[in-house]
Parts: C-alpha cells; sequence; structure tokens
C-alpha cells in the first residue's frame, strides 16, 4: 500500500475511428470522474501529427477542465517550452492561476511533441532541435515573466519535466520540483533523481527537492484483463521501437492478433517489469517499491487504455484498493 499523493497523465489517445470531439468528450468525462476519487492533480501533455494521440495545446485542456471542477489540480504535463514564446506561456498560465487560484500547474518539458521533423520544424517556425543553452533560456525566461507579467501572483506551480541527468541537472539548477518520465526512461529515473536531489539549490519556486514520478499503471480486477487492456499500447510501442511515430491506437481486439518480433517481446516484457501493470494486488507491491526505491513525493499515474470505461476503472481500483486509506 502507498500513503505519497497520487495524480494523473492524460494523453488523450485516440480510439480508431473517433472524432476529435469524441476524444474531448473522453478528456471532459476523466477529469470530472478523477476529481470525485480524490487524485491530487490532472496534466495534460503536448503532441502533435500522431494518430494515436490527439493534438490538443495543454492550455486549452486545463482551461476547459478548471471551468468544470473545483478541487483537483490541473495543468501542463508537459507543454514543450522550445515550440512556445516564453512570455505567452506565463501569460496563459498566469491568466489560469488568477482564475482558478491554488489549483493551476505549469510543467515544462524539451521535446517537440511529435516525431514527425517537418512538424517539428513548423512549430519553432523552420528553426532545427533545441540546444541545451535556448532551452535553459526558455524556461528561465517564462519563469522570469510570470514574476513580471503575474506581479503578486497567485502564480501557477512550475515544474521541470524531465527523462535524463541532463533535465534533473536544470531542474536543481533553477530549483524547480521535478516531474520525472519512468514512463518514458526507467533506466535513467535512479541516477537522475541522485543529480537532482546532491546538486538542487532552492529558489522562490521550491525549498526543498520535490520528486514527482510518472508511472505507466494498467490496473483490472485480473493479470489477463490487465494484459488484454496493454495490448493497444504495446502495439504503439513496438512502432515506436522501430522509430515510427505513426501508428495508430488499435482496439484490445486487433492488439490481441498483433504479431510481435522476439525483440519486441523482450523490449516491452523489460518495460513492464518496470512499470505497474496487473491485478490491485500486483500493482500495489509495484507501485510501493517504486516509492521505495526513488522516495517519490507523489506518483503520476498514465494509463494508456482503450476504452474510457476501462481506464476510468483502473484509477478506480488504484484508488480505492492500492491507496492507504487516510484516518478521518
Amino acid at each position: 500500500m502507498i500513503t505519497v499523493p497520487l495524480s494523473a497523465l492524460e494523453v488523450a489517445m485516440v480510439q480508431r475511428g473517433a472524432r476529435a470531439a469524441d476524444t474531448l468528450r473522453d478528456t471532459t468525462e476523466f477529469a470530472r470522474r478523477l476529481e470525485e476519487l480524490g487524485y491530487l492533480r490532472l496534466w495534460y501533455a503536448e503532441h502533435h501529427h500522431s494518430p494515436a494521440i490527439g493534438a490538443f495545446p495543454p492550455v486549452v485542456l486545463t482551461t476547459h477542465a478548471a471551468a468544470l471542477t473545483s478541487s483537483i489540480r490541473l495543468g501542463s504535463g508537459g507543454v514543450l517550452a522550445p515550440n512556445h514564446a516564453p512570455i505567452m506561456l506565463a501569460e496563459q498560465f498566469g491568466t489560469l492561476a488568477a482564475l482558478h487560484a491554488g489549483r493551476i500547474d505549469l510543467g515544462m518539458g524539451r521535446g517537440p511533441g511529435t516525431f514527425d521533423d517537418s512538424t517539428a520544424r513548423a512549430l519553432r517556425r523552420g528553426a532545427g532541435p533545441t540546444t541545451d543553452e535556448e532551452y535553459r533560456d526558455d524556461v528561465s525566461a517564462t519563469l522570469r515573466f510570470l514574476v513580471d507579467e503575474v506581479a503578486l501572483g497567485p502564480f501557477p506551480e512550475p515544474w521541470l519535466l524531465s527523462s535524463s541527468t541532463a533535465g534533473a541537472a536544470l531542474a536543481a539548477e533553477l530549483g524547480l520540483p521535478i516531474a520525472f518520465a519512468h514512463h518514458i526512461r526507467p533506466d535513467n529515473t535512479l541516477a537522475a533523481l541522485s543529480h537532482y536531489r546532491e546538486n538542487f539549490s532552492p529558489s522562490r519556486w521550491c525549498e526543498r527537492p520535490r520528486v514527482l514520478i510518472c508511472v505507466e499503471t494498467v490496473c483490472a480486477e485480473t493479470e489477463t484483463e490487465a494484459a488484454r487492456l496493454a495490448g493497444p499500447m504495446d502495439v504503439v510501442k513496438a512502432g515506436l521501437l522501430k522509430g515510427r511515430g505513426d501508428i495508430a491506437f488499435p482496439t484490445p481486439e486487433e492488439a490481441a492478433t498483433h504479431s510481435f518480433t522476439a525483440e519486441e517481446v523482450q523490449a516491452l516484457t523489460s518495460f513492464r517489469a518496470q512499470q505497474a501493470h496487473g491485478s490491485p494486488e500486483t500493482v500495489a507491491k509495484q507501485l510501493t517499491d517504486l516509492v521505495d526505491v526513488t522516495d517519490a513525493d507523489e506518483l503520476m499515474l498514465v494509463t494508456p487504455i482503450y476504452a474510457l470505461a476501462d481506464r476510468l476503472r483502473s484509477y478506480e481500483l488504484v484508488k480505492q484498493r492500492v491507496m492507504m486509506p487516510t484516518a478521518s
């Protein structure tokens, strides 16, 4: 059983044949239900030009969800700093924080949010990949504009997303809480967090190292059902292993007939062992072990399940049967 707060990452997986309106309707219901379940925060990820993930701007989804909820924290996880002018990020999230005081987070990351080179260049108006120095400048400028534009606040809570030691080093230098993408680069987690904690410099944003771990979590009543629900994302990941970001998100039935190579099976099995997949009992142990080994202050669950009802059930099972009850 775990005692740290639980949050969620919404990546807006698009069901095969669904319209954008269908996916957006699901994200709205998802936010409402997570608030009812008592999750601490819900973040929206930035993606572009993918048949499996909706290209819905985090600031727009945050705005919509904030108007329909009252207590859950909301924000970006993350908005990708190189794709946006720092002053615009500060103005957008500063405005949201003023409208919904104490509920808005600004999680910033580095990647382009797409595997398509032409899309990446379009997002940056023809510029190439951002350098380490440019990324640092973008994040620093966004923080500076927050202070200049928002003045006395309320401020959104800034976080830095990371999947590497380099990102962790920047979070430590700037004194920001870190959201580590264990669901993307689990082999980097421990080294990056060690560097972050050892080199952290307190700031106006964060007085001590603060660690959120994002972990892929698929929970169902049985191990067999959890494996079935994880099947569609396995197909997408197998495509990514080949450098393909154009794989559509299949149904569980379609995924069950997919043929994986021996190398893909090995890679997927290794990855899954570092995440949290299975029955409530299995997921409870995996999440508990992850908290113990990382000393995380918070877990953020990303659950790429095809049907909304199944996805919500996974979050329900974790909250009801994995989370340690609090004293009333």
